[in-house]
């Protein structure tokens, strides 16, 4: 009998039975599958597979071989080609190596990251400042580990996925308010039993429309209501409120709010993640919260360029202002060619521009980038069921020149597909 099952036999003799319906675990996707191959047969490029073959500057690249402008980038500020920067990030990796090979609360905490946190602290004012790998894990860790099952998270339901997987990860009973609804916050406020603790979640920009949250009135009725308050800032650091710090700030909520969740990956041109709180006991997060016990730590290279970004990015008031400029310029300008814009105004820097179905939308991102400018294209489930559009990211280096020619390729772009008559 031994020998019989340890005889090799040829798999030819026992030909595996046919996949029983609906066991292959990517058959969920069939229809996304189905809809993507459509879509290229057409001839238009992926719009979620654009190579950039070399980056010429924040606001440049080369793609398929042609100069293309930058509009869809999250490099608000500029700071990814920032002489200083480049320098640091250079010097660390001379001095430290390419990575850290463990975790930050094994052999992951080098002094870089303890730099990096105490420009942190100096940034944001605070008096802690923990950095995570990412800013995805950022919030990740804040939501599972900060609420219990006896306790409450209230957020806005345009949440940004790591607020939502976070939730998820966690034992909290969550509770959603309509976007940027105050009356609504407030209504799912009053109806939570007395027990149990409550954070309430915002974001002070929010990145598929670009619109910002009404924070000073959002915390006011968050705090009457006796719930904690963290702001994802991820958007709005950089060049909202006189230091940058963001939304928060420039509403005047500094004081109110118990986390401010950022990123690096935006303002900062590099990538991690980070939590700044004044709370006295905030420091305990490192010991329990698992998004930042189980990862290896951030690279030397890369906490060292963040760190010397985020001391630039205090003293950045004229790119701030010529940030402003741009986006102001740019909203205007789409909206007298005819475009349909997510905003009234310009709110932020990023401008969504919304557009009839995934023809219209695909077309336009394809002849805009062969126009010569990139943007992203977006549709569900990142945008809600039924809303297509192209969205752009200023940065603070595009110069006034450039703004024209976006805005001129814009035009001819519209019009080439018939949308602009």
């Amino acid at each position: 009998m031994t020998e019989a099952l340890s005889t090799p036999t040829d798999p030819a003799d026992h030909p595996v039975p046919p996949t029983a319906p609906g066991a292959d675990l990517f058959s969920k996707f069939d229809a996304l599958i189905a809809e993507r191959e459509a879509l290229l047969d057409t001839g238009v490029r992926d719009p979620f597979g654009v190579v950039m073959e070399k980056v010429l500057s924040p606001t440049l690249a080369i793609v398929r071989g042609k100069e293309t402008i930058l509009l869809g980038t999250y490099n608000y500020m500029g700071m990814t080609f920032d002489p200083d920067v480049i320098e640091a990030g250079k010097q660390a990796l001379d001095e430290f190596g390419s990575g850290t090979t463990g975790s930050r609360v094994l052999n992951g905490t080098y002094q870089g990251h303890k730099e990096c946190e105490e420009a942190l602290k100096d940034f944001y004012g605070t008096a802690h400042a923990m950095v995570f790998s990412t800013g995805y894990q950022a919030n990740l860790g804040l939501m599972s580990t900060i609420a219990g099952k006896e306790d409450y998270i209230i957020l806005d339901a345009d949440s940004h996925a790591s607020i939502y997987d976070g939730c998820a990860l966690g034992n909290a009973q969550i509770v959603r308010f309509r976007h940027n609804n105050v009356e609504d916050l407030e209504k799912r406020l009053k109806r939570l039993p007395a027990e149990g603790g409550r954070l309430v979640v915002l974001e002070g920009v929010y990145s598929m429309l670009g619109d910002i949250a009404p924070l000073k009135e959002m915390v006011e009725v968050s705090k009457r209501h006796g719930a904690m308050v963290a702001v994802d800032e991820a958007h709005g650091m950089g060049f909202f409120g006189a230091n940058g710090r963001g939304v928060f700030e420039e509403a005047g909520v500094e004081d109110q709010v118990d986390f401010v969740v950022g990123t690096f990956s935006k303002s900062v041109g590099t990538v991690g993640g980070f939590i700044v709180s004044n709370h006295p006991k905030f420091e305990v997060l490192r010991l329990v919260c698992r998004p930042y016990v189980f990862t290896a730590s951030l690279p030397p290279s890369v906490v060292a360029t963040a760190a010397t970004s985020i001391r630039k990015l205090k003293y950045a008031g004229n790119k701030r202002a010529h940030l402003w400029e741009n986006s102001k310029r740019m909203h205007q300008g789409l909206r007298d060619l005819g475009f349909t814009l997510a905003t009234p105004e310009a709110q932020s820097a990023i401008i969504a521009i919304l557009l009839p179905d995934q023809d219209v939308t695909v077309r336009m991102w394809q002849a805009l980038l062969e126009a010569g400018v990139y943007v992203n294209m977006a549709r569900p489930p990142a945008t809600p069921a039924g809303m297509y559009l192209l969205r752009c990211s200023l940065c603070a280096d595009h110069t006034s020149e450039q703004v024209g020619d976006i805005l001129a390729m814009f035009e001819s772009a519209g019009k080439a597909i018939g949308y602009l008559s």
